[in-house]
């Protein structure tokens, strides 16, 4: 398989480009690869490179972006950090990608058992961790199912909570970034949610959080967010 150009990036939709990943998630499933000569692919974009998604995904070990969207070289912007979480730098990130760079979707790509939203539950502290963690504290008291045992020992506890972080993280990055919002507003990107499994390789994509405005959802405004 080619990498994307300008001109076959240009051609996607923010909803194209999510049946993309999908398609690409079904082949890691069936242990299938997309064919591909990656030398070839290096020197295709030695002189620029046309991502069609951004990922935001965590930096387990497990949770490769391009292994479990059977992606190639110069097909997306993988964004890693601990919990998946955003910070100002990881939204610049994401406003190069999608108004310079012409991505044309955002992924908050969570993941089952992760060890940081585990470090939420129990409030660990831990040098520079712990700043970081805090990021996550809203989505754990924002947990209200869980009366009793709300801490990692309790495994449904911890996938409400990594369920919580991931759709809160989609609104934030388009309630702190004008750039981004704007971008969806007018259709020319999507910011959605979803789910890796690290026991079945699955990637539940989340309809909850699907913030793409097109013939499927034309009357999709941000002002949503906001209540």
């Amino acid at each position: 398989m080619k990498t994307h150009t300008k001109e076959t990036q240009d051609k996607l939709t923010p909803r194209m480009a999510m049946e993309i990943l999908k398609e690409g998630n079904g082949r890691f499933l069936k242990n299938l690869k997309t064919n591909r000569n990656l030398l070839e692919q290096v020197n295709a974009t030695r002189d620029g490179q046309w991502p069609f998604a951004t990922i935001l995904s965590c930096i387990d070990s497990r949770t490769s972006a391009e292994l479990v969207f059977d992606q190639g070289l110069g097909d997306i912007f993988s964004v890693r950090i601990a919990g998946n979480i955003v910070n100002t730098d990881i939204l610049g990130s994401m406003e190069f990608a999608c108004k310079v760079a012409g991505s044309k979707l955002i992924v908050v790509l969570g993941h089952t058992k992760c060890g940081a939203v585990k470090g939420a539950c129990d409030h660990v502290e831990m040098g520079n961790l712990t700043e970081l963690l805090a990021k996550l504290q809203p989505s754990v008291y924002q947990e209200k199912q869980t009366k009793e045992n709300r801490s990692s020992s309790n495994g449904e506890f911890v996938e409400n909570v990594a369920s919580i972080n991931v759709k809160r993280t989609v609104k934030n990055i388009i309630e702190r970034s004008f750039i981004l919002e704007n971008m969806v507003e007018n259709g020319e990107i999507g910011v959605v949610g979803a789910m890796y499994n690290i026991e079945t390789g699955k990637v539940e994509f989340y309809d909850e959080v699907m913030f793409i405005r097109d013939e499927h959802n034309p009357d999709f405004s941000v002002a949503q967010l906001r209540h």
